[in-house]
């Protein structure tokens, strides 16, 4: 049976837990899932940091094999486990998705971190409030990227929906619960309706509302 170890409020583990509902791996008999970072601790342990020399979550052990990187950990599972082809499994598909996983992870989250973090875990006395909107609106520019790509296709990666997906609904769902939390902190949120499209059929026909709660 694989672990996998984090918290389930982590956008990160959610991309792993999210990839293993799609895949059809039940936690109890596919995997276990054992909290860890934050107020959980464990990560800083000298018996974890030996399977994550970083400290962070997600680590997934699969065997002899530990993983750690939240987007190496879905696509290693893609590959090893999906026998339903819940995944596009040609190579332009993955090449596509992939350059969306990665963009997420260095361009958007980096981005959107900033008003994430700063509005829900630092205190108000603290906050930068002028850093918070700024990069909150870069994150508006940066998603409409996106949706001019939606604008002509239906998924990230073409017809079908893919990893890349995956990444980019989990910082969209934070975008909007900033923006309708606290309004007059980030500014208005972009009005983007290709994405709005997108991320109603995900929440309707994937596994989203499954691998989050």
């Amino acid at each position: 049976m694989m672990t996998l170890w984090g918290r389930k409020s982590s956008i990160n583990v959610q991309k792993v837990l999210w990839v293993l509902a799609e895949l059809g791996l039940d936690e109890g008999s596919d995997f276990k899932q054992i909290d860890a970072g934050l107020h959980f601790g464990i990560n800083k342990t000298p018996d974890y940091l030996k399977l994550n020399p970083n400290g962070l979550v997600p680590t997934l052990e699969d065997g002899a094999l530990v993983l750690w990187e939240s987007n190496t950990i879905m696509r290693y599972l893609a590959k090893k486990y999906d026998s339903n082809n819940a995944f596009p499994d040609d190579l332009a598909s993955q090449a596509s998705s992939e350059k969306w996983m990665d963009w997420q992870i260095s361009t958007l989250w980096p981005s959107l971190r900033v008003p994430f973090l700063g509005l829900t875990r630092v205190p108000e006395e603290e906050r930068d409030y002028t850093a918070i909107k700024n990069a909150f609106q870069e994150s508006n520019r940066l998603l409409g990227i996106f949706d001019g790509v939606l604008a002509n296709q239906a998924f990230c990666s073409g017809s079908k929906f893919n990893l890349g997906d995956i990444t980019i609904a989990l910082c969209v769902k934070r975008w909007i619960m900033l923006a309708d939390q606290y309004p007059d902190k980030t500014g208005p949120r972009t009005e983007l309706i290709h994405i709005k499209r997108w991320y109603e059929m995900i929440c309707t026909n994937t596994h989203f509302i499954k691998a989050i709660q």
